[in-house]
């Protein structure tokens, strides 16, 4: 079986797509670190860190990592307002 080059590019990408989202889930909300493993809290967890993640990064108002947007929601009500707008 061969596989022409755009085919495989294609995968490639949305293989490190999925990894870059899990390696910023673990260094920047520390998931690996997580004790919750009973019942369903561990999968609720992460579908709420996910849900998270993409707030963070589809607000544009603040130029910075996830890291910094993070720190800033934790010290101002009305930007953690913004990113929670985002629900919506």
């Amino acid at each position: 079986m061969t596989i022409d080059a755009k085919t495989l590019l294609n995968a490639t990408r949305s293989h490190w797509l999925v990894e870059s989202m899990h390696w910023i889930l673990d260094t920047e909300f520390g998931e690996d670190d997580s004790r919750k493993r009973a019942d369903d809290r561990a999968e609720n967890l992460v579908r709420i860190r996910q849900m998270c993640l993409n707030m963070l990064r589809s607000e544009i108002s603040f130029k910075a990592s996830v890291k910094h947007k993070r720190a800033k929601c934790a010290m101002e009500t009305e930007y953690l307002s913004t990113v929670l707008a985002r629900l919506e």
